[in-house]
């Protein structure tokens, strides 16, 4: 991740982010890698915060249709002018994924969740998450045989793993992502609605 002035940009300076409310992680560059060896039209970004995500992927597939949603106006500020910045066009939507009214549903959901715990931050965004409910809510947006990815703490697998199961989702495969430590740091998931292939953990990356 590079930085010029007021400005982040990440793969190689393709997509540039505004410094401010929230400064995107290696997390969301992560994630979008992970989730564009696949190919979807219509993409769901849960809790899309200032748009690392989306921006990433839509330099993957310039011809993705992303919704975004999150429960932080302050944020959606901020993901409107990335967009305006990288010149992509986005829909989002202020609202909490647990209790959307919508019968919308996509061919992928990514979401990369406010695994973190602690005291609210600032900016309004979702903290202390119950990942279980949360994995849930994604899931019913996601089209039959349709694609979930997530990123999360590696503590947090099992929270996912479950809530996966329990939503139908099968064809699960886990990538381990190692810092400095010798266990996982984090852990990239996707799975598929309504398929029941074996899960497959991938050998560990570090990043």
């Amino acid at each position: 991740m590079r930085q010029k002035q007021d400005l982040f940009t990440v793969l190689d300076g393709k997509v540039k982010f505004r410094r401010g409310v929230y400064n995107i992680t290696g997390d969301a560059v992560q994630l979008a890698a992970f989730a564009a060896k696949r190919k979807a039209k219509k993409v769901l970004d849960v809790g899309i915060g200032t748009g690392g995500v989306s921006f990433c992927l839509l330099e993957y597939n310039p011809n993705l249709q992303i919704t975004g949603i999150d429960i932080s106006e302050n944020m959606l500020v901020e993901s409107a002018k990335n967009a305006a910045l990288n010149k992509r066009e986005i829909e989002l939507i202020q609202a909490d994924i647990q209790n959307w009214k919508t019968a919308r549903t996509f061919d992928a959901v990514v979401t990369n969740p406010p695994y973190f715990k602690g005291s609210a931050a600032k900016h309004g965004a979702h903290h202390n998450a119950d990942l279980y409910e949360w994995t849930r809510a994604c899931l019913r947006r996601v089209r039959p045989r349709g694609y979930f990815y997530c990123i999360a703490d590696a503590a947090a697998t099992a929270e996912i793993i479950s809530a996966l199961y329990a939503g139908r989702a099968g064809a699960i495969e886990i990538q381990p992502l190692f810092g400095t430590k010798n266990t996982a740091e984090r852990v990239l998931i996707s799975a598929r609605l309504g398929v029941h292939s074996p899960t497959i953990i991938h050998a560990g990356l570090t990043f």
